[in-house]
């Protein structure tokens, strides 16, 4: 089945989470938290769409039923082209339309219990597929509670003074399982039907209880959702975060009861690791995706304030200069997420992975770069998206006839136009939502320095090494004349020389399909 966004808040309405917000307790629909909604609102009515049809929908091969991308196994390059421009599309309109976490999720979880499966036997595998099925049928939504409390960060799960400071099994049952502790970031916490749980970090043997990974529903007993509100509900000069924003939820667990069945991962500390790294890999992949919407959102604002100043960026120059600029950053990251797509891998359980090296490094260019992305927006837009006088004296009559005759700029372009326009720009890029996008860009999905890592962890620095060793060779084999002999090599490759390694390669049939990319972000309007 597919859910409707009107569908999807009616069913989140029959819930009764335990949520607290602003110091107080909260309905899931209170008007703080519906750009949140909102936003999660987007996957639903997209996937509606018959226009989009091919990106918003994808048919699950363990299953053979059509389902949400969002809760799709990728199993070819396409798939992760078709999600990356899925996620683009969506985050364009919404922000951070946040239901791609349950698709990166989901695909980690499905590698890791298939190798636990492999190496260990046991039911984790089908249990999760099975309720995998069951998400996927009903079409609902899940926050990943991942990020735990941490404590003190140089000691390790176990060695914490207070053992709550991550998530643990706290008891083991015939039955089941009792969670106990905490998570300090769940994206979407107020606004979807399930947790799922996961590690946030490699464990130990020591750490064993703290390598549980399973799913929860929202309102379990002994769950409490401590959020943030949603986006600037109500504030009249947020044009965009006042209808789109995202929650972000501390989640306390108090003897959370966990039924067997909805267990994943139950101690198997030897698979943390996988599962934190195949997720991040996932996760960092959409990432670029989100922020790649993101700026499409800053190009086509900074450009209409171009014109409503009366400037056209065409004939100006510094104008054209930087927002060829945004545009390299923005296209820059997009291109490591397209590379990312073609270079990836079908690991044993079939699911096609991101290549971890360019994942990575265009996740690692957008964290770093965010902050470029607002400065350029500020040059090519001028200081009124700061300046500019309350929607309060939009409607004064002793002044907002004086503001709409003298605020004029271009002839062409109404003034109610350039004044929302630069209240916009405000709200993306000046405001406390603004810096909140530019901290989730930085961090979220883990840290520069943990992308730092997985890059050197990817790359293969070893054949680089290789490469001028083998150069080198050829030096010191020169004949007497100074020339390189190429017959003398012992480092050459093969009979005929090095050769360039083979590409990937993508079916595409011209004569039966269009290249599903025009469905997306450069589909004519």
């Amino acid at each position: 089945m597919f859910m409707s966004a009107l569908e999807y808040l009616e069913s989140i309405r029959r819930l009764s989470p335990r949520i607290f917000l602003d110091g107080a307790p909260a309905k899931v629909d209170d008007p703080r938290l519906m750009p949140g909604i909102n936003a999660i609102g987007v996957t639903y009515d997209m996937a509606l769409d018959p226009s989009l049809t091919p990106l918003m929908r994808a048919t699950q091969h363990t299953s053979g039923r059509e389902i949400n991308r969002m809760l799709h196994l990728d199993r070819t390059p396409q798939d992760l082209i078709n999600k990356l421009e899925a996620v683009r599309l969506m985050c364009r309109e919404a922000g951070c339309a946040q239901r791609y976490l349950c698709h990166d999720a989901f695909n980690a979880l499905y590698q890791t219990t298939h190798a636990m499966a492999a190496d260990l036997g046991g039911e984790a595998h089908q249990r999760f597929v099975d309720w995998m099925h069951w998400m996927q049928d009903q079409d609902l939504s899940c926050a990943i509670a991942m990020t735990d409390g941490k404590g003190d960060r140089s000691k390790r799960p176990f060695a914490q003074a207070n053992p709550d400071s991550y998530v643990r099994i706290k008891q083991r049952r015939a039955d089941g399982v009792v969670l106990s502790g905490v998570k300090a970031i769940v994206t979407g916490a107020p606004a979807v039907h399930e947790f799922l749980v996961m590690p946030c970090r490699n464990m130990s043997e020591q750490d064993a209880e703290y390598a549980v990974c399973c799913a929860v529903p929202v309102d379990a007993d002994g769950i409490t959702i401590v959020a943030r509100p949603a986006g600037r509900a109500g504030n009249k000069a947020a044009k965009f975060s006042a209808s789109y924003g995202q929650s972000t939820a501390v989640v306390i667990f108090e003897d959370v009861f966990v039924p067997w069945e909805r267990v994943f991962m139950a101690g198997e500390w030897q698979f943390s690791q996988m599962l934190v790294s195949t997720y991040a890999t996932h996760h960092r992949h959409s990432c670029i995706g989100a922020r790649a919407g993101f700026g499409d959102l800053l190009i086509g604002a900074g450009v209409m304030m171009c014109r409503a100043n009366g400037l056209a960026p065409e004939e100006t120059p510094h104008l054209r200069d930087r927002l060829v600029e945004l545009i390299k950053i923005v296209e820059g990251f997009y291109a490591c997420g397209a590379a990312a797509s073609v270079y990836g891998f079908a690991d044993p359980s079939g699911v096609f992975q991101p290549d971890g090296m360019f994942s990575n490094v265009g996740k690692l260019l957008m964290a770093n770069q965010i902050y470029d992305m607002h400065r350029l927006a500020h040059e090519v837009s001028g200081g009124l998206v700061v300046t500019l006088p309350g929607p309060d004296e939009d409607h004064n009559p002793a002044t907002a006839a004086k503001l709409s005759d003298l605020l004029q700029g271009s002839a062409d372009v109404p003034y109610a136009v350039r004044r929302d326009v630069a209240r916009l720009l405000e709200d993306l890029t000046a405001s406390d939502e603004a810096g909140w996008y530019s901290v989730i860009s930085l961090h979220g999905g883990g840290s520069p320095e943990a992308m730092k890592r997985e890059i050197w962890r990817y790359y293969p620095v070893a054949e680089r090494v290789e490469i001028v060793e083998k150069l080198m060779q050829r030096g010191a084999l020169a004949g007497p004349d100074g020339q390189i002999s190429r017959d003398k090599q012992p480092g050459r490759c093969c009979p005929v020389g090095c050769q360039v390694p083979e590409t990937p390669k993508l079916a595409y049939d011209p004569d039966n399909a269009a290249p599903p990319a025009k469905l997306g972000r450069d589909a004519a309007e």
